[in-house]
C-alpha cells in the first residue's frame, strides 16, 4: 500500500469543486469526450458509494460510482478513480476501489461496470466483457470494458445497451 497516513472517508458535501479540479489535473480537458463521462453526464453519483482519500487535510484521491442500466439489469459505473499526480503509484487508487466495492456490495448492488485497465482492475475481480455483449453510448476499446459480479452469476444473461438508469 503506502507509508502515507492515508484516510479514506465518504465524500462530503462541499468537495465537488476540489474533486473537479483534481479530475482536471489528472485527466485534462479530454475527459469530457470519453464515453464513460458521457454516461455519467447529467446523472448524479451515489454519495454512499463515493469516497475521498486524504493525506492530512489534502484531498489526494477520489472515486465516484453512478447508477446505470446494463441491458435489462441495474448496475453501477465505477469511475472516475482519480489520484493527485504527485501521489500516484502509492496504492491510493486501489484502496479507493476496494472501499467503494465493499460499500456497493454491502448496499446490495450486484454488477459494477467500468472502462479501465484489466491488469489493474483484475486484481479485484473485474473481467473483460465478451465482445458485442454490451453496447456503450460511444466508442470504447472492447479490451477496456470490464465487469465485476458482486453477486455470483449476476451477469448471466445480461446484454444490450448501457445507459442512464431508467426509472420504473
Amino acid at each position: 500500500m503506502t507509508d502515507l497516513s492515508l484516510l479514506i472517508r465518504p465524500e462530503v458535501a462541499g468537495e465537488a469543486a476540489t474533486i473537479e479540479k483534481l479530475h482536471e489535473r489528472a485527466f485534462g480537458p479530454g475527459r469530457f469526450a470519453r464515453t464513460a463521462y458521457r454516461l455519467r453526464e447529467g446523472a448524479p453519483h451515489e454519495p454512499g458509494l463515493s469516497f475521498t482519500a486524504l493525506v492530512g487535510t489534502l484531498v489526494v484521491g477520489s472515486i465516484r460510482l453512478t447508477r446505470i442500466q446494463i441491458g435489462q439489469a441495474e448496475g453501477i459505473l465505477l469511475g472516475p478513480v482519480t489520484v493527485e499526480p504527485a501521489f500516484m503509484n502509492r496504492g491510493i487508487g486501489m484502496a479507493l476501489v476496494r472501499r467503494s466495492l465493499e460499500a456497493a456490495k454491502a448496499q446490495g448492488h450486484k454488477l459494477v461496470l467500468l472502462v479501465g485497465d484489466e491488469p489493474f482492475y483484475g486484481r479485484v475481480g473485474f473481467k473483460r466483457v465478451p465482445n458485442g455483449r454490451l453496447q456503450m453510448p460511444g466508442p470504447v476499446d472492447p479490451a477496456r470494458l470490464l465487469i465485476l459480479e458482486l453477486e455470483p452469476g449476476a451477469f448471466e444473461g445480461v446484454s444490450g445497451p448501457v445507459g442512464r438508469l431508467r426509472k420504473s
